[in-house]
């Protein structure tokens, strides 16, 4: 009962608040925090369909990666990869729900730290990702660059916009759905790499007669 008031009751009640108080006090109606966009527009709840379904994907990556984080008793070495995974998933996240490279911070710069990000983490963990699955995080990484290769070049392309959009927007949502696949991939092998060594220390003491 003390776990679920202290990990899901208090942190929720304090953010839900503090949430309304800073939109409030930033000139935010009622309203306008609590109901859906497409609520407030008139329009049908389909608006952005994709486009949710995508932070979805993100945000999936991210909570698999936790749950193995905290839900194992492995290394430091061992955690830091998962955690890492998962942090820089939240971080597409973050990005992707609020529109960051869009909007508040300038989308080379935002693309350049993903990129030294990820290149620094195959650097980092190559052992680890090739033994796991490098084919998943390899075509990841294809296809989110092919999706910023196309924002960063589309007033060049002889296409309609719209068009245009569909190549981008696919490009990211399909190489989130394999970033998920390598996320989950990751968490059970850090998972079942943990369990192992129990396993294997639970043995080696029967053997010794402990």
């Amino acid at each position: 009962m003390i776990g679920c008031l202290l990990f899901s009751l208090l942190p929720a009640s304090i953010f839900f608040v503090a949430s309304l108080a800073f939109l409030l006090g930033n000139g935010f109606t009622l309203m306008e925090i609590l109901r859906d966009p497409a609520q407030q527009s008139g329009q049908s709840s389909f608006l952005g369909f994709l486009s949710n379904i995508g932070v979805w994907l993100w945000v999936s990556s991210t909570a698999i990666c936790f749950f193995s984080l905290f839900n194992s008793k492995s290394s430091i070495r061992g955690k830091e990869m998962v955690f890492l995974v998962g942090t820089f998933s939240s971080i597409l996240a973050v990005d992707d729900f609020f529109m960051i490279h869009d909007r508040y911070v300038d989308q080379k710069l935002c693309y350049l730290a993903y990129a030294l990000t990820a290149g620094a983490l195959l650097v980092r963990h190559f052992r680890k990702i090739i033994a796991v699955d490098s084919f998943s995080f390899i075509l990841a990484g294809t296809l989110l660059a092919l999706s910023i290769g196309t924002d960063l070049i589309q007033s060049r392309i002889p296409l309609p916009y719209s068009i245009v959009q569909v190549f981008e927007e696919g490009f990211k949502f399909v190489g989130g759905a394999v970033w998920l696949y390598f996320c989950s991939q990751i968490s059970i092998d850090h998972l079942t790499s943990v369990k192992s060594r129990v396993c294997h220390q639970i043995d080696t003491l029967d053997h010794q007669g402990l």
